[in-house]
Parts: C-alpha cells; sequence; structure tokens
C-alpha cells in the first residue's frame, strides 16, 4: 500500500531539524516553497507540519510563518507517546543501529486471563510474539505483541523478525490509526534482568498499548519492557484554559 503523500515531507522536515539544518528559533520556508519543492498541494504539506507541530518540534506564529521550537540532541532513542511509530522507525530517526530477535512466536485462543490483560474478546485468535529489541547491540526493550489473527493474516516468524508493521501497511494495506497507552515504572524481574542489559537498574519501564485500524478495530495489544537510560518519550501538551 502506498504511503500518505504527507509522510516523506514529515520525515524530511524532522531529520532536517534533528540534523540541524534548521535550529531553534528559525523560521521554516512557506508552504508554498515546501510544497514546490516536493511536489505536493500546500493541503499535504499542512498535514505534515501539523504533525510535528503536535510532537513540539514546531510553532506557528501568525502572520510571521512557522517557527522551529527544538532540535532534540539525544543519545537516547526517542519514542513518540503521541505518534504511532514502529522500533525500527524509531531507531533509524535517532540514527541508532537496531536488531531484533525473536524469541517466541504461537497462535493461541484468548482465554479469560488472557481478554482480561489485553482487552481482546474471549475465544478470539491470536499470535502471541515475544522480541527482544537491541540499540547498538544492547538489549533493551522486551516486547510481548499480541496480534488479533482475523486482521493480520499471514504472520510468519521470519515477519515478526523483521518488521511487522511493514508487512500490515505495505502487504495487507491496513491502515494503522489510534493506540492507547499506559507507561509506568516497575521493579525488574528475573526475566528482565536475564533478557535486558540493565546494568545496575532494578526496574523498567513498561509501556503497554491497544492499537486500532482505521475500521475501529483493536489488531495489536503490546507490553513493552525498556530499559530505562536507553530510551526516552516525548510528547507535547497544550494548556488548556477553562
Amino acid at each position: 500500500m502506498p504511503q500518505n503523500k504527507y509522510e516523506p515531507i514529515y520525515r524530511t522536515i524532522r531529520e532536517e531539524i534533528e540534523t540541524g539544518k534548521y535550529h531553534s528559533g528559525d523560521y521554516l520556508p512557506s508552504e508554498n516553497e515546501f510544497a514546490a519543492r516536493f511536489g505536493v498541494t500546500r493541503n499535504t504539506v499542512r498535514r505534515a507540519l501539523s504533525i510535528l507541530t503536535s510532537e513540539g518540534f514546531l510553532l506557528p506564529q501568525h502572520g510571521r510563518g512557522v517557527q522551529v521550537l527544538r532540535q532534540p540532541h539525544e543519545s537516547r532513542s526517542i519514542f513518540t507517546i503521541g505518534g504511532i511509530e514502529s522500533f525500527a522507525e524509531a531507531a533509524e530517526r535517532s540514527k541508532m543501529e537496531s536488531y531484533t530477535r525473536l524469541l517466541s512466536f504461537m497462535e493461541v485462543t484468548a482465554d479469560e486471563k488472557i481478554s482480561m490483560r489485553t482487552g481482546f474478546d474471549i475465544g478470539e485468535k491470536l499470535y502471541f510474539i515475544e522480541r527482544i529489541r537491541y540499540l547498538d547491540r544492547q538489549a533493551v526493550i522486551y516486547d510481548t505483541n499480541i496480534f488479533l489473527r482475523s486482521e493480520t493474516p499471514g504472520l510468519t516468524p521470519s515477519i515478526a523478525a523483521s518488521s511487522i508493521y511493514d508487512y500490515l501497511e505495505d502487504t495487507l494495506g491496513m491502515t494503522i490509526t489510534t493506540s492507547r497507552r499506559r507507561v509506568a515504572a516497575e521493579r525488574a524481574t528475573e526475566k528482565d534482568r536475564e533478557l535486558l542489559d540493565l546494568g545496575s537498574f532494578d526496574f523498567i519501564l513498561t509501556v503497554c498499548g491497544q492499537v486500532f485500524n482505521s475500521r475501529g478495530i483493536m489488531f495489536e495489544f503490546t507490553e513493552s519492557r525498556h530499559v530505562p537510560d536507553k530510551v526516552c518519550f516525548v510528547e507535547s501538551a497544550v494548556r488548556q484554559k477553562i
């Protein structure tokens, strides 16, 4: 499935901010200039800029243009809570070497325990996948992914060891739209210490999420357990005055 026209524009401008082409306080070229550069409409450019604004990179200034707010300098991979991004995409954006090791790949049926944990209905047919994620050769994330088989047919261990989202979007033509997430700090378990390069840390950061497609169907539940000093999560907030 072809990607949305705004996505490569969003990624290009974001990379240019992160690599210093545009610095904090600079004003970006106009929408018309970007439209001519990328060969798209102003509405497509506006969509890309609106995402960067929601992520805290940009600030529209009435009558003056769009100003760059920040230029991150992070040695850690940055995962945006407000966006939906694969591990490979986040690692590539952060200029870090990434690798995925598949631990398990099973077909299961949701029982009461799985249903309570994930939100899938009892009796649903699921793929259960465990993976270790490496950044710059260190094991930094332990992922448990549970996918609804009826929405993700044809998943295989080789796909799981590569990029599941590439398969869902490019091969199955799925449009991934929404995610609900919870972030918490938890004491590290023996399994965490066995699988992850925790060093002296005795706790991990967990991110649990339900992901929905354009049909409004929850097709994925994920629990990711992160080494604390190897990742950070970025979100922008807007003050709402009552």
